[in-house]
């Protein structure tokens, strides 16, 4: 574990923050310094649909200048770690607490933190190595995790949750935000579509993320489908268009399932570009 008094290479940025931390412990690995870093942060309690967009999401990033920031908290952060994790991305885990494994907080993500730190990635904290989780040592922390970055991704939130304070601490620093549209009907979505509205910029699809930070977007053209990689209810409603596109109503009613299943997964299948929807109507893309 290293100690660092002074804030320089990929770690300057924190110099144009107030009260940027007078010391950082840094076990593992920083990323080199013209890699961009991306925070990635959501609710703890996520949908299946904030999961699979945060998981294809960034696996769509793979092979790009581009490290992972999170908090190694219970929910999206673990999600977005080990997304990055299997993409071959680096990624740097801000927990909020020191990094002795005796303090370390989250306890159930003791061996995640292990994991990044193995493959090349860092765990950092402004607090002592054996300083205990507290109630306020999270915005604190939140607070270099917003500083650091270039942006911030929100994948789902509620309208008042964490993840909103580090969305307007970006904005109070500078930085990019960028949100992930969701249902209207989720509660889980309400802070992302009020994030948009209030001006953050709207994310479907990997390349999106790759121009807002200034890189080269993947020209790779169509994907091919992976049947395999769906749900049974997304299988279901590709089936159900290939023939024709549906009405939304119609294509709820034909899968028989609650509405909220059927928008998740209607919603999961235009993220990951299978279907569009114009004018009620939905078909393959």
């Amino acid at each position: 574990m290293e100690k660092i008094t002074k804030l320089s290479g990929i770690l300057a940025p924190l110099l144009e923050i107030p009260e940027p931390p007078k010391q950082l412990y840094i076990e593992g690995t920083l990323p080199p310094p013209n890699t961009v870093l991306l925070a990635v942060v959501g609710s703890r309690k996520y949908s299946s649909y904030g999961r699979e967009a945060c998981e294809e999401l960034i696996a769509g990033l793979a092979g790009s200048p581009i490290s992972i920031v999170s908090g190694l908290a219970i929910g999206m952060d673990t999600i977005a770690h080990k997304a990055a994790l299997g993409a071959g991305l680096h990624t740097i885990a801000f927990p909020g607490s020191g990094l002795d494994r005796k303090v370390l907080h989250p306890r159930s993500n003791i061996h995640l933190a292990g994991q990044i730190v193995k493959s090349g990635g860092a765990l950092v904290s402004e607090y002592e190595p054996t300083f205990p989780a507290a109630v306020y040592t999270f915005p604190r922390r939140n607070r270099i995790m917003a500083g650091l970055v270039k942006a911030v991704l929100v994948i789902e939130a509620g309208e008042k949750s964490g993840t909103r304070i580090t969305a307007r601490l970006a904005t109070e620093y500078n930085r990019e935000v960028l949100a992930v549209p969701g249902s209207i009907f989720s509660q889980q979505s309400e802070g992302t579509n009020s994030l948009i509205k209030l001006g953050a910029t709207p994310i479907t699809e990997s390349n999106d993320i790759l121009a807002a930070l200034g890189l080269k977007t993947n020209e790779s053209g169509q994907r091919e489908l992976d049947l395999a990689a769906l749900s049974p209810l997304e299988r279901k409603i590709v089936e159900l268009l290939q023939v024709e596109p549906i009405s939304r109503d119609e294509l709820i009613r034909m899968l028989a399932c609650a509405v909220s299943d059927a928008n998740i997964a209607l919603a999961a299948l235009e993220l990951k570009g299978v279907i569009i929807e114009y004018m009620s109507e939905v078909r393959l893309a």
